[in-house]
């Protein structure tokens, strides 16, 4: 088969040194050899050449976004004094009429346009789960779970939930998406984890993105309780008993709702136990920092979550709470917010880049993605910058990187070209 070369003034392969005028050999969708640019088109001299101008890298991976909710920009674009006037905006424009597959697929063809070859992409509606395969996109299509009590559960919850996991196409993956703590019985999100476990899918599941989601959980109390008391929701079991007296994290933990086959989303209020729980569970976060300040909420820690060796990912959420689907913008803010919490180890720059590349690749269960490997997939991503040198590179990437991509390939085919 045809020996396809790409070469570039500055290669990043993430789990190796950096390659000043490296090259990528790629042959059947796949990644034949990474190295300098010489040596590579010596041992391939009827290779197809592609010459780049920029940083060669990874594709990046998207660990949480809904493509879906694409067309509801509006929202955010908007701001928000806090999650629940965030959450009432939301809902009452996601009521209205939607192409959800066509509003998908616009999120799909954004994300390839920002260097994104893969996603954690979780859906509300059939019409939007085709979104990804069609675009070529890799990564998790997560259906997303939420409403079920206990008792309406046990009348047919499993099947449904099956029926809707078999309506997603492959590739890529399906997954499931238990919503949140605050929208699924305590039952259903034990059911849930084992049911994942006996099909083999992967878990995604927003957790501790709010103060209030705190509370609800911990005591049964505050403005998310009251709001489903005042809506007749007091049939969730956290109203029923005062809540759980543990963190979010650890309610999750005590349910089995936690392991490496499960990543969250958000992970903003957390505390040193809650971040050690994470990392013994093997339970990686998507940190969505520009959607947190949408939405009015705190910032995540992410220098704590640096210090103490958990490993991260990053996400851009939706339109709907974010200014764009630029991964590389949601990486710039996460590296300010680094710095502002106080973290001075000369590794930020690689360690964020890292989070938008193999991070990821981790979060989804991605074996063959997130850094330029020979034998994996070769998806990859191409930047323009000014700089000349990788160190350089990786540091103008991080705090400065372009929101469009010169080139986005994925397993070999160039699906995006600027």
């Amino acid at each position: 088969m045809t020996v396809e070369l790409h070469r570039a003034p500055i290669v990043l392969p993430v789990d190796a040194p950096a390659i000043v005028d490296g090259a990528v050999a790629v042959r059947a969708g796949r990644i034949l050899a990474v190295g300098p640019h010489d040596e590579l088109a010596a041992a391939h001299p009827d290779a197809a050449r592609h010459e780049w101008d920029g940083a060669l890298v990874p594709g990046l991976v998207n660990a949480h976004t809904h493509l879906q909710y694409t067309s509801m920009a509006e929202v955010g674009q908007a701001e928000h004094s806090g999650f629940e006037t965030w959450m009432h905006a939301f809902q009452e424009l996601y009521e209205q009429e939607h192409d959800w597959l066509g509003s998908a697929s616009t999120g799909a063809a954004l994300s390839l346009r920002g260097g994104a070859t893969a996603v954690a992409e979780i859906v509300t509606d059939p019409d939007a789960a085709s979104a990804v395969h069609e675009a070529g996109l890799h990564g998790v299509v997560y259906w997303e779970v939420m409403g079920w009590t206990d008792a309406a559960w046990a009348h047919g919850g499993r099947d449904t939930v099956l029926e809707q996991l078999r309506r997603i196409p492959s590739p890529p993956a399906a997954g499931l998406s238990p919503h949140a703590v605050y929208s699924l019985d305590t039952g259903v999100l034990r059911d849930l984890a084992g049911l994942a476990a006996e099909l083999g899918v992967r878990q995604h599941i927003h957790a501790a993105e709010s103060a209030w989601e705190d509370a609800y959980v911990r005591t049964g109390t505050g403005e998310l309780a009251d709001t489903w008391r005042q809506l007749e929701r007091t049939d969730f079991a956290l109203l029923r008993g005062n809540g759980s007296g543990r963190s979010v994290i650890g309610y999750l933990d005590d349910l089995g709702s936690l392991s490496p086959a499960t990543h969250l989303a958000h992970g903003i209020y957390v505390d040193a136990d809650d971040r050690r729980i994470l990392r013994e569970r093997g339970v990686v976060v998507a940190l969505c920092p520009r959607s947190n300040a949408v939405i009015g909420l705190d910032p995540p820690p992410v220098a704590d979550y640096l210090r103490e060796g958990n490993v991260i990912a990053v996400g851009t959420d939706s339109l709907s709470s974010s200014p764009s689907l630029s991964l590389l913008a949601d990486v710039a803010e996460l590296h300010r917010l680094s710095r502002a919490q106080g973290y001075r180890a000369a590794d930020l720059h690689e360690r964020l880049f890292a989070a938008a590349t193999r991070g990821g690749a981790v979060a989804l269960g991605l074996d063959d993605a997130g850094t330029l490997t020979a034998g994996r997939r070769a998806d990859l991503a191409v930047f323009p910058i000014a700089a000349r040198t990788p160190v350089d590179a990786v540091a103008e990437l991080v705090e400065s990187g372009p929101a469009v991509a010169t080139a986005t390939i994925v397993a070999g085919r160039v699906r995006w070209r600027a």
